[in-house]
């Protein structure tokens, strides 16, 4: 599985566990540290969590384990680190203050869900 269809797939689970302002960053033209940033938001301390842990079963099920994770206890700001790919889900407030968005507003956006091919 190459990074794109890692990060869609990420981007598919999170959403189906009902993922607020959902975007992937593409970032491989910018940096080392990640290819794709997915970016999105939960609705409650308990959400992001379930969020999280469905997107780490899910890719467990497949033979891709994180390289990190980070926020669970708290689940404010829970960071995913699956090296090429990288997922955050923020709280509301978390997210407005850090706004990762900005911080890397040069880099193109994915489209998700993303367009059929002709």
């Amino acid at each position: 599985m190459d990074s794109l269809e890692k990060a869609l797939l990420c981007a598919q689970i999170a959403d189906a566990n009902k993922a607020q302002d959902l975007s992937i960053l593409e970032l491989k033209e910018e940096t080392s540290l990640s290819d794709y940033f997915i970016i999105c938001s939960g609705t409650s301390d308990r959400h992001a969590k379930s969020m999280a842990e469905d997107i780490e079963l899910r890719l467990k099920e497949k033979g891709i384990r994180p390289l990190g994770k980070e926020g669970l206890q708290e689940a404010k700001w829970i960071l995913l680190d699956y090296d090429d790919v990288i997922i955050h889900i923020f709280q509301k407030e978390e997210r407005a203050f850090y706004d990762l968005e900005r911080l890397w507003q040069g880099c193109p956006q994915i489209p998700f869900p993303p367009e059929p091919r002709p």
